[in-house]
């Protein structure tokens, strides 16, 4: 399944903000999207995934406009785990994963064993096949986080978009959860906060910054201090490391720099 942006322009309350965005992810690719706070991150995948239709430009999957498909058929074909949880009432965690079979039903059909089957799989792929039966608002906000994300794998959908899917989750989560998501087989555009997490495992990035993409490239190619610097504000050195081959960002806090100054110029 293949994604094209080709020059949107999206605006919300009267303001633009994206200006002429244009990306493409192919079939099978991880790719992630870096950027601020405010940079337009959300913003481009709401567009993506219909929330937010964009004023001009093109959104396709595999030469399909997404804004012309119907809902049923969107869905059958793009998964989505937003940052927010939009689960108004109260749920067990099963109901809220056998939700993602409904693109797969006709009307009024029911659910089957092989929807059961399918449910229960994804629950154990996330670590939460224990928790069936328990009320989905009782959970903490890293088990709500798996457990939408179990909701979108049992779509079977060929394109999956993610915002900011470890946030909420505790080390051993982010990586179980990404993990899982690497090893989909499935084409994948996920925002990312963590710039290590994205050098670990998107295959290429695109950076955003003030609702413009300013850089694109593998996480080599991209993760360079000066482009940390312009597009976060934050000083950093960026080293590949030994054990894994990927590139891994250092953070150097502006406090402690400053501390490291003051001792250095009292030394002279």
């Amino acid at each position: 399944m293949n994604l094209n942006v080709e020059n949107i322009t999206v605006g919300l309350e009267n303001k633009t903000i994206l200006h002429n965005v244009s990306l493409t992810v192919r079939s099978g690719e991880f790719v992630g999207l870096i950027g601020p706070n405010g940079s337009g991150k959300s913003t481009l995948l709401k567009s993506i995934y219909r929330v937010l239709k964009p004023y001009s430009g093109l959104i396709s999957l595999d030469d399909d406009n997404v804004y012309q498909l119907s809902a049923r058929q969107n869905a059958q074909r793009m998964a989505v785990v937003r940052q927010e949880s939009s689960v108004e009432f109260d749920f067990t965690v099963m109901e809220i994963v056998m939700m993602g079979r409904s693109p797969h039903k006709r009307l009024f059909q029911t659910d089957t064993t092989a929807d059961s089957r399918i449910c229960e799989e994804s629950l154990e792929r996330v670590g939460m096949q224990a928790y069936a039966e328990r009320s989905f608002f009782s959970l903490s906000g890293g088990e709500k986080q798996r457990v939408l994300i179990a909701r979108a794998l049992v779509q079977q959908a060929e394109f999956l978009v993610l915002d900011e899917p470890t946030n909420h989750l505790d080390v051993r989560y982010q990586l179980q959860v990404m993990d899982l998501v690497k090893t989909l087989g499935i084409t994948v555009f996920s925002s990312l906060h963590d710039l290590n997490i994205a050098a670990m495992y998107c295959d290429r990035l695109y950076v955003i910054r003030d609702g413009e993409l300013v850089a694109s490239g593998t996480p080599d190619e991209v993760l360079e201090p000066g482009l940390i610097r312009d597009v976060f504000g934050v000083e950093t050195e960026v080293i590949t490391h030994p054990r894994t081959g990927k590139k891994h960002v250092y953070f150097f806090s502006e406090a402690l720099r400053n501390e490291q100054s003051r001792q250095e110029v009292k030394a002279l």
